[in-house]
């Protein structure tokens, strides 16, 4: 099995100094952990097989970090991340005009593992990292095309400046978008060992389960950085799939290795959609 390669792109994400405190916002009943019923994909897709899924077409699932207008701090490599505001409206109107439709991550499972058939001209928008523009500038653009996106949240952000509360989450999911796991404090999957799943995966996929009311079924690796140890962890944790960046899916992995691509800030509108044509 071939272990994902940092792409030359790679997040420099620092969040020395965070520190989750009590949540003083969330009612009593809320400490009381939910319970979903386990999942299983062998169980419900008994018939489907590496083969089949790495037989069809892959989909087109892009990456946003930061949708804020540049300052003239912003390096260059910055700007992979960033994504001017007028420039992520005009990327919305080019997809719903050129007949794209948005797909959920259930919808992707159910076509990959059971060629269930999707709207014509599929997109996934997916969002890292809690950023507060995602939830002011994002989410109102996607609903003017009645998109909907998927969230992988970073918990230790949460309620922190420049980042969402718990309750734009719950306000994402209310409306229809799917929130996604991307650890507490993005801290490699790579480096895991001891108390890190507990720390990195399990408490916060409590915490939104909590939030959203709704179990957390899909996966963002930080960096997009995976390897052949983080996907039996995964799979214990009832995650239904994960998402990785650039690099190949892995042959006998490739639920766990869904590839997705970042949409840079100073991309032209031709550039996006012809990435969109070719990386999948």
């Amino acid at each position: 099995m071939k272990t994902a390669v940092l792409p030359v792109f790679a997040i420099l994400f620092v969040c020395a100094g965070f520190v989750v405190k009590p949540s003083t916002d969330t009612p009593a009943k809320r400490n009381t952990p939910l319970v979903f019923a386990s999942h299983s994909i062998h169980s419900e897709n008994p018939t489907a097989r590496n083969a089949d899924i790495l037989s069809r077409p892959q989909i087109p699932v892009l990456c946003y970090h930061q949708i804020r207008d540049w300052k003239p701090t912003d390096s260059k490599r910055s700007k992979d991340y960033i994504v001017p505001v007028s420039v992520f409206k005009q990327q919305m109107k080019m997809l719903a005009d050129s007949g794209y439709h948005t797909i959920t991550p259930d919808q992707l499972f159910d076509y990959l593992t059971k060629g269930s058939p999707l709207p014509k001209k599929p997109v996934m928008l997916t969002y890292d990292d809690t950023d507060l523009g995602q939830f002011t500038v994002a989410f109102p653009e996607m609903e003017k095309y009645n998109f909907k996106g998927v969230y992988f949240i970073m918990t230790v952000s949460l309620n922190r400046p420049n980042y969402m509360t718990k309750e734009e989450v719950r306000q994402l999911s209310d409306a229809g978008n799917i929130i996604g796991s991307h650890t507490w404090d993005h801290h490699n999957v790579k480096l895991y060992k001891g108390n890190d799943w507990k720390v990195q995966i399990d408490k916060p996929t409590q915490e939104l389960e909590t939030i959203t009311g709704k179990p957390i079924r899909y996966f963002a690796y930080p960096f997009g950085l995976w390897n052949e140890q983080a996907i039996p962890e995964l799979k214990k944790r009832d995650f239904k799939a994960a998402f990785q960046l650039i690099t190949h899916r892995d042959d006998q992995e490739p639920l766990y290795t869904i590839r997705r691509i970042i949409v840079p800030g100073y991309w032209s509108l031709g550039t996006l959609h012809n990435a969109m044509l070719k990386d999948f």
